[in-house]
């Protein structure tokens, strides 16, 4: 039977007449208000329905007038007191007394014992499934009212009751396009009470489609694991006729933002299950270095002028030092076509810049630049200039000889640039065209001695750039996205500034193009964006400037169609907005309390916080999503290759 066909059978499971039949008796409730149910349970009825673990699902069935179906969802949460304990642990202290420290002698009369094997639940209310005038079932995540406590029957649903509960979704039970299977319903890390009937649970791409995703854990908890189900479903709702807001959904574009190289490459931890293997016809690799299968992520800093100096600045953003902030403050504003002084101006700037570019060991593949100089330069008999017109196109090495001789000569009484400016009134070189000299020179002023670092600055960085690719990646890679294609960029061999450089640069050149295609109204698809280990990338939480570019994605990016999925091992080094945002959580193993203090702020994660600390199974995820009213325990499948 295809997951479809049984999906179809679960549609037709009547909640309230299969909870009736089945012999799941738990126990009487004797305490309920409308957050908070207490029962009384047995020994023999727990052990019948298989334990009673914490986070285990409840159901009060209520047994009043027989035409209303209702049934409040329980989470169990906790034992608690029952009023005659006090009497029972009496009962129990003067049996201990007579009993011998062997454990012989007389045992437990059968009413003792059947008196000493109550016990009390404490459970969440955490909603009520109901019928509605149309005798459709409903859920609500709270109670509108409730009845004495004896009006109820507390079962433990299993089987298909189980399974409908959990996957129980406002419009219906799932089945369609983009649904997928992510695992089975799990309460706790001991697996002695398993009966070996799985209980599956389905996610729909629907719920990730241009909403913000958490997936938190320690390492090797499954965070991976489950982005690659997600993925998954999401290939599965592309191009398949389902429609928003009477929009079709158009491919989506997905792209991994790979730090660690997992989905990048065939993971042997994971089996090989990466993510190229799955879609290799669908799957674009990027690396930040040359090999096989992959695209390099690199820029001809030569062609790309602004994007080259962008990825440079942003490497240099935390150099304090005063010619450096300088060289990042550079303008590169075109001039207009018709303003030939300003024009000759920038062309001059851009040729010492690829001069700086040269110095420090970015090749241009041996093409010739051009900018003007004019008469009493080239006739003013210095080495370098003399006789050099650079408006005929001259060689990089050329350039950098020229622009050295320049500075060094450029305050010279004597000399052109000083006659220059007795002529025209202003200096032969703006003040960025001067940054640059000084910076190419590494000389302060004109004539003086070598006493900064300059160009050098850049040689750390020269494995960024190529002298064979004159595109920009951010482009080619968003085009792919456009295309409903999955892009991954590996990430892995890069330093953290460049990881972060990339990650930032490629998502704000998603995030302009969606604004936009949203300015101007035009139809367009869903991009997924996935980050693994976020806390490297994105801002920490008490970074207050709210327009960095991933808090924009978050506050934003619904209305762009972008989707937001970030994977880290720390929920208090998230920005508060983004997580204030987030609508689908994945949470398995911390092991940290403030981390699970933090995480107790959203939804009731609260109910599971000593079981998240305590349990280190990989993959037992607590999860909860955009179409889901309540946290679902569950184990997560292992992502599998197609056709393996």
């Amino acid at each position: 039977m295809t997951m479809f066909e049984e999906l179809r059978q679960l549609a037709s499971v009547d909640l309230f007449e299969e909870s009736r039949k089945e012999d799941a008796f738990v126990g009487r409730p004797f305490y309920l208000d409308f957050d908070r149910l207490r029962l009384m349970s047995n020994d023999k009825w727990k052990q019948g329905v298989g334990g009673v673990p914490a986070g285990a699902f409840l159901l009060a069935l209520y047994n009043g007038e027989a035409d209303v179906d209702e049934a409040l969802l329980l989470r169990v949460l906790r034992p608690t007191k029952l009023p005659t304990d006090d009497d029972m642990v009496m009962a129990m202290v003067d049996y201990y007394k007579e009993v011998p420290r062997d454990g012989s002698g007389a045992s437990l009369d059968s009413y003792t014992r059947s008196e000493f094997q109550f016990s009390g639940l404490e459970c969440r209310v955490i909603g009520t499934f109901y019928r509605d005038e149309a005798r459709v079932t409903r859920f609500a995540g709270d109670l509108d009212n409730f009845y004495a406590p004896h009006n109820y029957r507390v079962v433990k649903p299993s089987g298909k009751i189980l399974e409908y509960i959990v996957n129980f979704r406002e419009q219906g039970i799932p089945g369609g396009k983009g649904d997928e299977r992510i695992g089975r319903v799990r309460y706790s890390s001991s697996m002695r009470h398993h009966t070996g009937d799985e209980v599956p649970v389905y996610v729909s791409a629907l719920d990730f489609l241009g909403k913000r995703t958490a997936l938190f854990g320690m390492t090797r908890t499954g965070k991976s694991n489950s982005v690659k189900k997600i993925i998954q479903a999401t290939v599965g709702i592309s191009d398949s006729g389902i429609k928003i807001k009477d929009e079709p959904i158009l491919p989506v574009g997905q792209i991994v933002f790979d730090i660690n190289g997992e989905y990048a490459n065939a993971n042997q931890q994971d089996d090989g299950t990466a993510i190229f293997e799955q879609y290799p016809n669908d799957v674009t690799r990027y690396s930040v270095l040359e090999k096989p299968g992959f695209k390099v992520m690199k820029l001809n800093f030569h062609h790309s002028i602004l994007e080259g100096y962008g990825l440079l600045t942003s490497l240099l953003s935390d150099d304090k030092s005063t010619y450096t902030q300088a060289f990042c403050s550079i303008d590169w504003t075109e001039p207009d076509s018709g303003d030939f002084s300003a024009k000759t101006r920038y062309d001059v700037k851009r040729a010492a810049y690829q001069a700086c570019l040269k110095a420090a060991g970015y090749n241009n593949g041996g093409q010739k630049i051009w900018f003007k100089s004019n008469k009493d330069i080239m006739g003013s008999g210095i080495p370098g200039l003399n006789g050099v017109d650079p408006s005929q196109g001259i060689s990089l090495d050329d350039a950098i000889a020229w622009f050295t001789a320049a500075w060094e000569h450029y305050d010279n009484p004597k000399g052109p640039f000083q006659a220059y400016k007795i002529a025209k009134g202003r200096d032969w070189a703006d003040e960025d065209t001067k940054t640059l000299m000084r910076f190419l020179t590494r000389r302060q002023k004109p004539g003086a001695s070598v006493n900064e670092a300059g160009f050098t600055k850049l040689i750390k960085h020269r494995s960024l750039h190529t002298d064979k690719s004159t595109g920009s990646f951010e482009i080619e890679i968003v085009t792919l996205l456009r295309a409903g294609k999955i892009v991954i960029l590996d990430l892995s061999q890069g330093n953290p500034d460049v990881q972060r450089t990339y990650s930032d640069r490629v998502s704000r050149a998603i995030f302009n193009e969606a604004m936009d295609k949203f300015i101007k109204n035009d139809l367009t698809n869903f991009v997924q964006m996935y980050f693994e280990e976020a806390h490297n990338l994105f801002p920490r939480k008490e970074e207050k400037d709210l327009t960095q570019i991933y808090n924009r994605i978050a506050k934003e990016g619904q209305k762009l169609q972008l989707g937001l999925c970030y994977a880290t091992q720390e929920v208090s080094s998230i920005s508060g907005s983004i997580l204030k945002n987030t609508q689908n959580w994945f949470v398995s193993h911390l092991n940290n309390r403030d981390e699970l203090r933090e995480l107790d702020k959203f939804y009731d994660f609260e109910d599971f916080t000593e079981s998240l600390r305590r349990t280190t199974d990989k993959g037992f995820i607590r999860l909860k999503t955009d179409s889901n009213t309540f946290i679902v325990p569950i184990q997560v499948d292992p992502f599998k290759v197609a056709g393996v």
